[in-house]
């Protein structure tokens, strides 16, 4: 009589149990899309749809507003792979993403190994973020004005190359532009990811550092059996991010490689360069279906190397 009351007490209570966690899950769902749907909705309307529409777009002839699209297969993808002007804009946009992003986070990591000893490190990260917080398009202009070529009055890069005696550079002619660029862009971002991987740092216990001490580790050291193996994540994160950021470049190419003008020489162009262009140019009717393949060009390039990104970064988690 006394385990029959047991057994029924049981399950009775994972009855009432089951009933319980039954309640808390239709609980759960009934507020689930009133708070996901606002954010599904932007997503689909301004991402989604969009993205779709551009891959539709890549294969017909478009002149915009007033025109109808006319669905012609694969012309758009012909002449966008026909055009010098796309392999130059490919090409500096691939010199952006890979060596920008090398000097980034070779800078970067370089900080991180100095800043994590240094007394009044947060004031530092502060200072060296703050090219971030300023436009573009306001870096550039000053920019201009440090790496400005003129025989009586030299920009700051120029004085000082003079100074030790050299004679000065003309930085922003269209062979020498990308690379002022490339390094317009490292020391613009560093600060972004150093902030960003200072504070995964910040996270890892103070006696892992402390053992390494006692062991004798170098900075190196320390930085490679610590600090990179703690914060791996993190910095595959950044990578993802300075990908698609490097895609993108168009303001500081815009105003350091033709200032003054309405487009910078050709050979200075990167992708999103070449999308304007298409899209706004003064060389006549807009060709928005060769823009919308450049699009997806960009897409994919995006994809490819986070995909890649991801696959380099792939090890086990590390648990502290």
């Amino acid at each position: 009589m006394t385990s029959a009351t047991l057994r029924r007490e049981r399950e009775e209570t994972r009855t009432a149990r089951a009933g319980s966690i039954g309640a808390h899950q239709r609980r759960r769902r009934r507020i689930f899309w009133p708070f996901v749907g606002p954010a599904l909705l932007l997503y689909v309307l301004f991402l989604a749809f969009p993205t779709v529409s551009a891959v539709v777009l890549s294969f017909t002839h478009w002149a915009g507003a007033g025109g109808t699209p006319v669905f012609n297969g694969l012309d758009s993808y012909r002449e966008l792979f026909g055009e010098e002007a796309f392999y130059d804009s490919f090409r500096n946009t691939l010199i952006f993403l890979v060596v920008g992003g090398v000097g980034t986070f070779v800078l970067a990591f370089l900080f991180t190994m100095v800043l994590r000893e240094m007394r009044g490190n947060k004031l530092i990260r502060a200072i060296l973020f703050f090219p971030n917080i300023v436009a573009p398009v306001a870096l550039g202009i000053f920019l201009g004005f440090v790496f400005k070529f003129n025989p009586t009055k030299q920009g700051l890069a120029n004085f000082l190359v003079e100074k030790i005696g050299l004679p000065p550079l003309k930085f922003l002619q269209p062979e020498h532009v990308t690379w002022v660029v490339v390094g317009a862009l490292i020391w613009a971002s560093a600060g972004f990811y150093i902030t960003i991987l200072m504070a995964a740092v910040d996270r890892i216990p103070a006696y892992l550092y402390e053992d390494a001490d006692i062991a004798g580790a170098s900075p190196f050291q320390k930085f490679r059996h610590v600090t990179l193996p703690l914060t791996w994540d993190v910095i595959g994160i950044a990578g993802v991010l300075w990908t698609i950021h490097a895609i993108k470049i168009f303001e500081l190419v815009f105003v350091l490689a033709g200032p003054g003008t309405y487009s910078p020489p050709i050979s200075t162009w990167s992708l999103g360069l070449y999308v304007y262009d298409r899209s706004f140019g003064a060389g006549g009717t807009p060709q928005y279906g060769v823009v919308c393949a450049c699009g997806v060009v960009m897409i994919l390039l995006v994809s490819l190397f986070v995909l890649a990104l991801r696959r380099l970064m792939r090890r086990e988690a590390i648990e502290y």
